[in-house]
């Protein structure tokens, strides 16, 4: 790029690192590499190591961050790389809402001795801060899956560091253009990229991001020999996705906005919960469970599934799964809001929850 990246706005760098150099004749998009092995005397010897397309996409997440960026065969593996940072025995702090993933490897690790877990209200700074006390790691959401609850980041962050422990902030659902974790304090920031970043519900990537050179080798270090890689194809899905969050997220979030100040009336909402800015919406539906489901049974834009951070807005009854918080309210709704014309969406939706 012409500029140096610092000096570029977000929307700029999404569009413009990444790509190849820019030489006469050169094509202007990362292209998808498919090998197994390289010719001998490089900086790369075998694909579980590095791929140019892995390279693209994390060199415009890590921009984006403010760090470096390793990208994941999954959500689940950037989760699982970045607990690795802490050895059995430790004590982890974690919210009492989360995603659901996250928690149920938590619980599997606590079942298994592998760590104390220590579930908090990450929106109780006080709690958080006391239940620090000891701990090697703290992982924060802010705003959590799927209540909605916003922690007080600097002031956890910096709880954390005096505490010596290793902090990780999941920023899937503010993604770096609301929020950079790393900014206000965090030694990593992971994503479920299948989320905002690759944002066309059709790829299954993770991301970890640090700034701390140790951390960046130890995961990639556990990237390699757990064999924790992603696809050539599914990185440069992701990163074709990366390139428009910026238009993608406005649009959602101008969505969600609407969608939220018209929900806090409504005569079947018994309660809205929206932090202020990003694209999720959580409320819950007068009559209680079966009430919800069939709101989900009842709409014909908005698609019932999991999953979120797409194109298409989705909805979801949260309980249905069996590992969710029993602390999540049965008759709870995800909203995932998308890019459609919040009109249609309004009238779907309100529909839906006369009915």
């Amino acid at each position: 790029m012409a500029s140096e990246p610092g000096d570029l706005a977000a929307a700029t760098r999404l569009v413009g690192l990444g790509r190849p150099p820019r030489t006469p004749g050169a094509v202007i998009n990362q292209g998808v590499e498919l090998t197994s092995t390289y010719v001998a005397g490089g900086n790369v010897v075998y694909a579980r190591s590095g791929n140019p397309t892995w390279t693209a996409f994390e060199e415009v997440l890590g921009s984006l961050e403010g760090g470096r960026a390793l990208a994941f065969a999954s959500g689940m593996a950037a989760v699982a790389a970045s607990l690795s940072l802490v050895p059995h025995g430790s004590v982890v702090v974690a919210p009492v809402h989360a995603y659901n993933g996250t928690g149920s490897l938590l619980d599997e690790a606590s079942q298994q001795g592998r760590f104390e877990v220590r579930r908090v209200d990450s929106a109780d700074t006080a709690a958080v801060l006391a239940a620090m006390r000891g701990a090697q790691l703290v992982w924060l959401e802010s705003p959590t899956n799927p209540m909605l609850e916003v922690a007080d980041l600097p002031a956890l962050l910096a709880g954390a560091r005096e505490q010596g422990a290793i902090s990780v902030v999941d920023n899937t659902f503010a993604t770096p253009l609301l929020q950079q974790p790393i900014a206000l304090g965090a030694d990593v920031v992971m994503h479920s990229a299948t989320k905002f970043i690759a944002g066309h519900s059709d790829v299954l990537l993770g991301a970890t991001v640090t700034a701390d050179e140790d951390l960046q080798a130890r995961l990639f270090g556990h990237r390699v020999l757990h064999g924790a890689i992603p696809g050539p194809f599914e990185t440069w899905l992701a990163l074709r996705g990366l390139r428009t969050l910026q238009v993608r997220l406005d649009r959602s979030c101008a969505n969600a906005a609407e969608l939220a100040r018209r929900l806090g009336d409504h005569p079947s909402v018994g309660r809205m919960r929206y932090p202020g800015f990003g694209a999720i919406v959580s409320i819950e539906v007068t009559g209680g469970a079966a009430a919800a489901s069939r709101v989900e049974d009842a709409v014909r834009i908005w698609t019932p599934a999991t999953s979120l951070g797409g194109v298409e807005s989705l909805i979801e009854r949260r309980r249905r799964i069996p590992t969710e918080p029993v602390t999540v309210p049965q008759e709870l709704l995800r909203l995932s809001v998308g890019l459609e014309d919040v009109e249609d969406l309004w009238r779907d939706l309100d529909a839906a929850l006369r009915a």
